[in-house]
């Protein structure tokens, strides 16, 4: 054999040998994705009600993000825009006009694509509900879901004033959760174990996208869980309303599908059984959540691990008289967000606020990949791993062109432009919104500030809503 020969052989295997190591070197990501969860649902986070014992444990080995923001909707599937904005990196105007490219999937710039590119084996369960084809964005896809488990008639407009109730959140006579057999959280768990079980045997770190449709209505949970939360033991939101105000006006009326599962006017008993119901099937989830991270430890993977755990949006479920996500009241768009991994420091709270889609360039940081032009989102691995300063000076939110929201430190500018209304909330004095301060002497000034910001992040965010001539005493010098 001649020495070039030689030599480009050594070469090669040197190389191949290079990139082997590279790839092992690079933590594994674990994305555990919730759908509907407020921020006010974890157990050891803010809600002495609920029992969530294994995302408790992540706190306590991680560090949570108490203000993860999503963004909002452009329709009232919030959830649409909120997981475009995850796959893509863009804010959320600029992620509903790459809607329709997404069915051609972005030529490689999204999410997964770029992980599998930085040497990433890539998986997805559960929930999509985006127009790319999981397919073909991830190495492995199963049980690929749309938006929601088919709802029944007789999930709506109840319980009844009368206390009658058609319909039963564990019988798996109603379909929904329970189409196909089992559960669709417990699928959801198989499907992850099972690629946990298949992942031993790559050499290539992996990106886990575990997607529950929980706690989405139809909110069902086996009885055992459902039992676990009296009715009458319940409490009502602090923030508990009849009828909000102008539910007509901010796009959050009689005729919105998610509002249509309590009667109008709200009642104490209903929203009780409504929140029974959602904390029954979250518990439900937390348990197979549970699962994954037993099986996760048992496969000897936890070590080179990230785990991250948030959800696309919150949900009302009583407070301010609303039922949905549909509002940027907190409950509807602050999320849970934990993340644990190596040198995550242990127990902590940081209050920056962020947005939740952060995790995707966070993870690329994680991946040694660089971040695209495209990809508006920051990575928090500062903040995680280094305990630099950082999250963003003001948070923008959006409901199509019914609402606007911006907030920027103790202060919440909350905007209804079809009734022309202006609400301000000094969230540290009055974190559950029900005590608008904008007519109180000095508020103006505040209010013109905010309104300022608010202008220059809709040109960030793509926004043409022109709220100037809506708002002119605002607009003004």
């Amino acid at each position: 054999m001649n020495k070039t020969l030689t030599y480009l052989l050594h070469f090669l295997a040197v190389s191949i040998l290079s990139t082997s190591l590279q790839g092992t070197n690079k933590p594994n990501i674990l994305f555990i994705f919730a759908d509907d969860q407020c921020y006010k649902t974890i157990g050891s986070l803010n809600n002495d009600e609920i029992k969530t014992p294994h995302l408790d444990k992540l706190v306590k080995k991680g560090t949570t993000f108490t203000h993860a923001y999503n963004m909002g909707g452009y329709h009232g599937a919030v959830c649409v825009a909120s997981r475009t904005m995850l796959i893509t990196g863009k804010h959320i105007w600029h992620a509903k006009n790459s809607e329709k490219e997404l069915k051609k999937s972005l030529d490689g710039k999204l999410w997964p694509q770029l992980m599998a590119k930085a040497g990433y084996e890539t998986f997805f369960t559960g929930k999509w509900h985006i127009k790319a084809d999981a397919n073909h964005l991830f190495h492995t896809a199963r049980n690929i879901r749309g938006g929601m488990p088919r709802q029944t008639s007789e999930g709506y407009n109840r319980p009844l004033a009368d206390g009658t109730d058609p319909w039963d959140p564990s019988d798996p006579k109603f379909g929904g959760f329970w189409a196909g057999g089992k559960h669709w959280s417990e699928v959801v768990a198989d499907d992850a174990i099972s690629y946990l079980n298949a992942s031993k045997k790559t050499d290539d770190p992996f990106f886990m996208y575990i997607a529950f449709n929980a706690p989405h209505d139809p909110r069902q949970a086996p009885q055992e869980f459902v039992d676990m939360y009296p009715t009458d033991k319940i409490k009502l939101p602090k923030s508990f309303m009849k009828e909000h105000p102008w539910k007509e006006e901010i796009g959050s009326g009689k005729g919105l599908r998610d509002e249509k599962l309590a009667p109008f006017p709200r009642t104490k008993h209903a929203v009780q059984v409504n929140r029974r119901e959602y904390y029954a099937i979250i518990t439900h989830m937390d348990f197979q959540i549970g699962r994954i991270l037993k099986h996760l430890e048992k496969t000897g993977q936890t070590k080179n691990t990230y785990i991250f755990f948030t959800a696309d949006h919150g949900l009302s479920v009583g407070h301010h008289g609303l039922l949905g996500k549909q509002n940027l009241y907190d409950h509807s768009v602050r999320v849970p967000f934990i993340v644990t991994g190596p040198g995550v420091e242990k127990d902590k709270k940081n209050h920056s606020p962020i947005y939740f889609q952060d995790v995707m360039a966070t993870s690329l940081d994680l991946a040694e990949a660089d971040k695209p032009n495209h990809v508006q989102f920051n990575s928090l691995l500062p903040m995680i791993k280094n305990g630099k300063p950082g999250g963003l000076k003001s948070v923008y939110g959006t409901y199509v062109n019914f609402q606007r929201m911006v907030v920027s430190g103790n202060h919440k500018l909350l905007l209804f432009p079809k009734v022309k209304k202006a609400l301000l909330f000094n969230l540290k004095n009055d974190p559950e919104e029900m005590k608008d301060i904008s007519k109180q002497p000095g508020s103006q000034k505040k209010m013109k500030s905010l309104f300022n910001e608010l202008i220059k992040l809709q040109k960030d965010s793509g926004d043409t809503l022109e709220l100037g001539p809506i708002y002119p005493e605002l607009a003004g010098n």
